[in-house]
């Protein structure tokens, strides 16, 4: 019988982990970048846009390794991407005003790389975020909110659905295949941060219901997809998602408190309750086609 393993969302088979592993026999000075590169123009694996997925091939090959069934070439140190850092980020020198109507008009400043709202996004994500931040990986979104004075307030990201959850699932009421092709259709804010400098009531649910109204224009303008649902997984025991409730978003249950790497069902990761947010009145059946 033959064996298939799921990693990515893709079925290998025997054949392919073979492809890879003459990949690497073939072209040992490559670097892993290289090797992601060439590996995703060999499937052709692309995004609907067209858009080469090598950082999901990296990301398979990553867990290849970590099965034993291949050998990557050893890092190199001197590329990658490197996390910028800032020197300090103290808290302004002047008050923030406490009620979000003094704060108003809000701006969404689109992250985009090698520009100064880049940098400082990063940092503020890397340096005060519970999950830290190494950078974009894949189909991505990211906005630093600011108030009517420029001041930066809040960093919010969007990027790659996940795989499996099943009260995702569930409640869209897809099956295997219905979910495979419409997970492009997903995304997933993976991280939201209000700086810790700045304490003002409803200024986070506020920032939820107004980036979720401009996010599918700016996706469908960057990757020319259209998005037609946003999940987010909320770490239960840390947080009580009452931002998400209030933004009108949608709990439908938790996760198991299982990593998706755990084949034998041991390793326990902190249970997240799952929460959805429709961007189509008609999502269901446009998952679901």
């Amino acid at each position: 019988m033959l064996k298939i393993l799921t990693l990515q969302g893709r079925d290998l088979t025997p054949d392919d982990i073979e492809t890879v592993r003459s990949l690497l026999l073939l072209h040992p000075g490559w670097s892993r970048r290289r090797v992601s590169i060439a590996l995703a123009e060999e499937w052709n694996w692309r995004t609907l846009s067209g858009q080469l997925k090598d950082m999901a091939a990296r990301s398979l090959l990553l867990k290849l390794e970590e099965r034993g069934l291949i050998q990557l070439p050893p890092r190199r140190s001197s590329g990658g991407r490197q996390i910028p850092v800032l020197p300090s980020v103290p808290a302004p020198t002047v008050a923030l005003p406490t009620s979000l109507a003094s704060l108003m008009p809000l701006s969404f400043v689109p992250i985009r790389p090698g520009t100064e709202a880049s940098s400082r996004f990063r940092a503020y994500l890397s340096i005060y975020h519970y999950l830290g931040y190494s950078g974009p990986v894949g189909q991505n979104l990211g906005y630093l909110v600011c108030d009517r004075e420029g001041r930066d307030l809040a960093c919010v990201l969007f990027g790659a659905a996940a795989w499996k959850t099943a009260p995702r699932d569930l409640f869209v009421g897809w099956n295997e295949s219905q979910r495979k092709a419409g997970l492009p259709f997903v995304v997933n804010n993976s991280r939201f941060l209000i700086l810790p400098w700045v304490q003002v009531p409803h200024l986070a649910s506020h920032v939820l219901g107004r980036v979720l109204r401009r996010l599918p224009r700016d996706w469908q303008d960057k990757y020319q997809q259209p998005l037609f649902l946003v999940e987010t997984f909320v770490e239960k025991e840390r947080f009580a998602g009452t931002c998400y409730r209030a933004a009108n978003w949608i709990c439908v249950g938790e996760t198991q408190g299982r990593s998706r790497q755990d084949r034998d069902r041991t390793l326990q990761v902190p249970v997240k309750t799952v929460y959805l947010f429709p961007l189509h009145r008609d999502f269901r059946r446009r998952l679901c086609c």
